[in-house]
């Protein structure tokens, strides 16, 4: 029987909206371990990392444009070490959010098992600013470039080494959202990008089929970090920063049942669920729907 490992990082410190830190709250009360369960996976569900507190203003060590560093920091050491441990068990590790600040410490702990780690980004932004770059200083618009050892070495060296990732094995899908020392970024390191406006004209069956021809040739593993403002906020209301014209329900179930199809996805993260801002909860079930057609469920 298939084993996942459930992670949950009730981040919220990588931004400033409360309520994200619910998040692995939400998705466990809409039903995630039963649905998978239902798939015939077993499912041992770890809890939640502990996360430490907001930094203050008269705090030493505050870093003006990267809010909340030192704590930051330490929650992803920590994810880090429990998404190694799950993989050396040979487990499936599917890390629940939290803000998308987490997924630096998801990709330390999963990197150092393969030599050529993909990374499909399903998100409205392409979260690849630096200090120098970020207008709010919000690592969560960050994690990428961490993961790729741009930034502040406290992000960076998580885990221990640096780069987590190299650019051409990643996959932006859904970019809607790029602030400009990202889309420079983007072009600099020939990073593979379809924005919402690729995906219009080529249609999600084409955006999935080169995105899982490019990565299978060149990876030996794949990460799937899906930030659910990369939907429109129509269909996933509950987020941070929603961004409207996104991805719709259907395209997205379109995307997690080709993946499935590709048995390409070794570790994943489903992240910027916060029922504060949602509407009876209805991002994090659709959120459990998305994962139920990432780990195959069919509809007949």
């Amino acid at each position: 029987m298939k084993k996942i490992s459930i992670i949950g990082v009730p981040m919220d410190l990588g931004q400033t909206r409360r309520g994200v830190d619910m998040g692995p709250s939400a998705i466990r009360y809409a039903g995630v371990i039963e649905r998978l369960e239902r798939l015939h996976y077993e499912i041992e569900d770890l809890g939640d990392i502990s996360i430490g507190r907001a930094e203050r203003a008269g705090d030493p060590d505050v870093h003006v444009n990267l809010r909340n560093l030192k704590a930051v920091a330490e929650a992803n050491e920590k994810l880090a070490e429990v998404v190694d441990e799950v993989v050396k068990k040979g487990h499936f590790p599917l890390v629940l959010g939290g803000d998308h600040s987490i997924a630096i410490g998801t990709l330390a702990g999963v990197a150092k098992h393969y030599k050529n780690l993909g990374v499909i980004w399903y998100d409205a932004h392409g979260d690849l600013n630096t200090a120098e770059t970020s207008p709010s200083g919000n690592i969560h618009g960050m994690p990428l470039a961490a993961s790729l050892g741009l930034g502040h070495p406290a992000l960076t060296n998580i885990g221990g080494y640096s780069p987590k990732v190299k650019p051409e094995n990643i996959v932006l899908i859904g970019a809607r959202s790029l602030d400009e020392g990202e889309k420079q970024l983007i072009k600099e390191k020939g990073i593979k990008v379809y924005t919402m406006h690729e995906i219009d004209r080529l249609g999600m069956t084409k955006v999935m089929e080169e995105t899982i021809a490019y990565l299978k040739e060149r990876t030996d593993g794949v990460h799937l970090s899906l930030d659910l403002d990369g939907l429109d906020p129509h269909d996933a209301p509950g987020v941070g920063t929603p961004v409207i014209g996104g991805l719709t329900y259907r395209e997205s179930h379109l995307a997690m049942e080709m993946l499935a199809e590709a048995e390409m996805i070794t570790s994943a993260e489903f992240v910027e669920v916060n029922p504060i801002l949602d509407e009876r909860n209805k991002t994090a079930s659709v959120a459990v729907a998305l994962m139920g057609s990432l780990f195959g469920e069919k509809l007949v």
